[in-house]
């Protein structure tokens, strides 16, 4: 059984249902890919989620929600006098999602720094798989950002892969240059990319994909695939592209964790033996499904076939643990 761990922020999520009528649930990127990849993998793999959670009302209900979730939370630390984050959701009339956030000082902003567990990063290196984003390193302090390199070194020295997608929200950076400087050191350490176009654009001002393919190909990155809305996305490995166009949908309800989900739906297919081209696929089915409902997570009646294990059109590996080094 493949045991994974996602890293990151979940929140208190509120989502209009009109002018002034709000629904509340709870999620966050990472979070939403945990979930998704958990409903998925069944009973060939396990998922974990690390985040900070308070003392709250809220924050004792989303432990109880990523529990029932299946996820597991012996990860999950416990701030005295701390809050969960909290975001507001508008959708406009095409389903793009609009966002107003309330995280500075939330629980989660004090991982990797002062009173961090120092057990908590040899558990971490037992994990087969460690999946992040930019936003789990937005709001982490420079400190606990080091702190959190060498724990992904470890991760990689004990065999495990890290996957990284750099999910750019400006609004949450001092300024792009640390962004860049940060997504780029994350990806130093990564196996598996799963960036989305636009966000790659608009910090690094590539002119094309393929421009964003070769700086990931430059700084290490082993396969990916570079996502671009109801474009075709682009999977890649070191020697190989190729562009996979999504599913048609006919009409789009909300776009939140579309991205997440294709995430998930990638890397439960690629896990279960999926070829690279197959798995991008199952990306696009999931993310084809969520965006018409909704909010972040959708009913898991809802979820699409599972994808059939093919190897035949790609020679991208699939994920054994690999030694490195």
């Amino acid at each position: 059984m493949t045991r994974i761990l996602a890293i990151g922020e979940a929140m208190v999520e509120l989502t209009h249902q009109g002018p002034t009528a709000l629904s509340l649930s709870y999620a966050g990127d990472t979070a939403n890919t945990a979930v998704y990849l958990r409903r998925l993998l069944g009973s060939t793999g396990s998922v974990d989620y690390a985040t900070a959670v308070g003392d709250d009302p809220y924050s004792e209900g989303l432990v109880e929600r990523l529990a029932e979730e299946g996820l597991g939370t012996r990860l999950v630390w416990r701030r005295i006098g701390r809050r969960l984050g909290l975001y507001l959701v508008r959708t406009d009339d095409t389903g793009e999602r609009h966002f107003v956030y309330y995280r500075a000082g939330s629980a989660a902003t004090g991982l990797f720094g002062p009173g961090h567990d120092p057990g908590a990063d040899a558990a971490i290196a037992s994990y087969d798989m460690v999946y992040l984003s930019l936003i789990t390193l937005q709001i982490l302090t420079p400190v606990a950002r080091a702190r959190l390199w060498d724990v992904l070194d470890n991760v990689r020295a004990h065999g495990g892969r890290v996957v990284f997608d750099g999910n750019y929200r400006p609004t949450g950076w001092p300024n792009a240059r640390q962004a860049r400087i940060a997504s780029e050191a994350a990806l130093r350490r990564t196996d598996v990319a799963l960036p989305t176009w636009s966000d790659e654009q608009a910090l690094f001002g590539e002119h094309s994909p393929d421009d964003c393919i070769d700086r990931l190909r430059a700084l290490g990155v082993a396969e990916g695939v570079v996502k671009n809305g109801p474009a075709p996305c682009v999977a890649f490995t070191a020697t190989d592209a190729y562009h996979v166009a999504p599913t048609l949908v006919a009409r789009v309800v909300d776009t939140t964790a579309a991205g997440d989900a294709f995430n998930a739906a990638f890397l439960a297919a690629r896990l279960q033996g999926a070829s690279l081209v197959e798995a991008a696929r199952a990306g696009h089915r999931l993310a084809g499904s969520v965006i018409q409902h909704p909010g972040a997570i959708v009913p898991t009646a809802l979820l699409p076939p599972a994808v059939p294990a093919t190897r035949h059109i790609d020679s991208g590996p699939s994920y054994p643990r690999t030694i490195h080094g």
